[in-house]
């Protein structure tokens, strides 16, 4: 079946997203260095994210509890406030952060744009993401936008299920083979793997993927040609 709609991830697929998760916790972890060495206190926030992501989900909002968390635990509940007060600085100062698209993102969806349906498929917390979209200038390109809690194959297969396309002629782009690739595959749909410089330890796989519809780019800017070689 011929391609129907391109979906887009959208943290570091379409804008910069973890590098200014890597710096929230290096100034986590300063914060902590009296109490713990510092990739002690790296493990042990990753650690207090996993169990929590049933929780709070993923996000800015999430991880702020987390640090919060985790710094009560490291501390013996002996933490001043003002390490509180300085842990809600880190995540207030993420929300305000300016928007950096990736470089060929625009150029690319004007070039999809008209000759399929595009779809921004991402997940996270609702209103940074809706915040996200709207300081990025991009929202125009899309025809739909899916804000979903978690990127399951059965969040995916609703997804298709609501475009009204077959799994076959659905196609997802994205820089986490965990999230954005290995589900879709997994419902007989295409995928692209873009990869980005810096990638979430809980987003990583430890093999190889191997399947007829499975694609790599280096860069986004490379996307059009192949697709057109994918139809």
């Amino acid at each position: 079946m011929p391609l129907k709609v391109i979906a887009f991830d959208a943290d570091d697929t379409l804008w910069v997203n973890e590098p200014f998760f890597r710096e929230s916790e290096e100034k986590f972890a300063s914060l902590l260095e009296d109490f713990m060495p510092h990739h002690s206190i790296m493990k042990e926030l990753f650690r207090t994210e996993i169990e929590n992501l049933g929780l709070y989900g993923y996000g800015i909002k999430g991880f702020m509890l987390s640090m919060i968390e985790t710094s009560m635990r490291i501390t013996d509940q002996k933490m001043p406030l003002e390490m509180i007060e300085k842990i809600l600085e880190i995540g207030k100062d993420m929300l305000a952060k300016p928007v950096e698209l990736i470089p060929g993102v625009e150029a690319v969806l004007k070039e999809l744009n008209g000759n399929y349906r595009i779809v921004m498929a991402t997940k996270g917390d609702l209103v940074d993401q809706e915040r996200k979209l709207k300081k990025s200038g991009l929202e125009p390109h899309f025809h739909h936008i899916e804000i979903m809690s978690d990127k399951r194959p059965a969040d995916y297969a609703k997804l298709i299920r609501h475009l009204d396309v077959a799994p076959e002629e659905f196609l997802m782009l994205g820089n986490s083979l965990k999230s954005d690739i290995l589900p879709v595959l997994e419902l007989g749909g295409h995928a692209i793997h873009i990869p980005f410089h810096i990638t979430w330890l809980h987003e990583q796989i430890d093999h190889e993927i191997t399947h007829d519809r499975f694609y790599q780019a280096e860069r986004i800017g490379e996307v059009v040609d192949l697709i057109r070689r994918i139809v």
